[in-house]
């Protein structure tokens, strides 16, 4: 007799492979260990996982000069090394990993960067900012914004792309530009973003324990970013994007979120807001998925088809078919 799952569990056995395969790389509570314990944890699993460039794709690192006088941000360009005519080759995609705010850098997404970018036919830089808890909100912000305006002090137009935390922190993005009066991003692809939905209702309950991601792991992570601030501070668009009480200059938006993940209803929500708005935007649920499913695109029917509607949303954006 089998013992019934204590959460949520896909039934698709690629994915169920895919969840087993991750948890081999940590501890039950491992969100509970030290900080540096968790970053040699993930860091591992990230390289465990990386795939391969596509033989086409090119990439160069790079620095940012960061807000912070002596800073720099660590930043690399994906390049395709045949020009592709079918996409504008002024458009940029600037992605902004995932990790909790306090995980991940530009080796932990290397190869989902390179994927995009041999997809898509568009470069992509990727951004680093500083973490948690060594930096605190804004610094992680702060980061983005300085290296989306270097894209864009380059003459480029810039599509936002960011899974998890990064698709966060690029709607956050938006919600500050529009603050400050300066022109959108071209587009924004948010990916199983946690936009600081209400914990006491929808996906936060009926995913509270789902594998991969737990309600109590992204509470966590949120107030490791936020240690310090206020309660007023806390409820900030800036750190909860959903609390904006103006969509309306938001650029053209896809989000991606996965069926099993407690964030899945911040996702519907926040396009929901759009909508009503007026924005251009479309939501796309993963069934069978999980939160992180980017890493299992190579093992997994349901991810490689997700991973390609991204591109595709990409490819629109730029070309101004979305």
């Amino acid at each position: 007799m089998t013992t019934p799952s204590p959460y949520p569990m896909p039934q698709d056995p690629e994915v169920r492979a895919f969840i087993e395969l991750s948890n081999s790389f940590y501890p039950a509570d491992a969100f509970l260990g030290t900080v540096e314990q968790s970053r040699n944890w993930y860091n591992r699993y990230a390289a465990a996982m990386a795939q391969p460039f596509p033989p086409n794709v090119a990439a160069e690192d790079f620095t940012i000069a960061g807000p912070q006088p002596g800073q720099s941000i660590a930043a690399r360009r994906y390049r395709n090394i045949k020009a592709n005519a079918d996409v504008p080759n002024d458009v940029t995609v600037l992605y902004i990993h995932g990790g909790g705010f306090v995980l991940g850098g530009l080796e932990s997404h290397a190869d989902v960067c390179a994927g995009l970018c041999q997809l898509s036919g568009l470069d992509v830089v990727a951004t680093t900012y500083r973490l948690a808890p060594e930096h605190r909100h804004p610094a992680q912000l702060d980061d983005v914004q300085a290296a989306f305006q270097y894209v864009r002090n380059r003459g480029e137009k810039i599509i936002l792309c960011g899974d998890s935390a990064g698709g966060n922190l690029a709607a956050a993005l938006s919600i500050r530009l529009q603050a400050q009066g300066q022109q959108p991003a071209l587009g924004q692809v948010l990916i199983y973003p946690g936009l600081g939905g209400d914990v006491t209702q929808g996906s936060y309950l009926s995913n509270a324990h789902a594998p991969m991601l737990t309600t109590e792991e992204s509470a966590y992570y949120f107030a490791v970013r936020s240690e310090g601030l206020s309660a007023e501070q806390s409820n900030q668009p800036e750190l909860r994007p959903l609390l904006a009480e103006d969509f309306s200059a938001t650029p053209q938006t896809l989000v991606v979120t996965a069926d099993i993940d407690p964030l899945r209803d911040d996702g519907v929500h926040y396009v929901n807001r759009l909508l009503d708005a007026g924005v251009n935007a479309q939501y796309r649920n993963e069934p069978e998925l999980v939160h992180g499913y980017l890493r299992a695109r190579h093992t997994s029917q349901w991810v490689r088809e997700s991973f390609s509607a991204i591109a595709d949303a990409l490819k629109k954006m730029a070309s101004g078919t979305f």
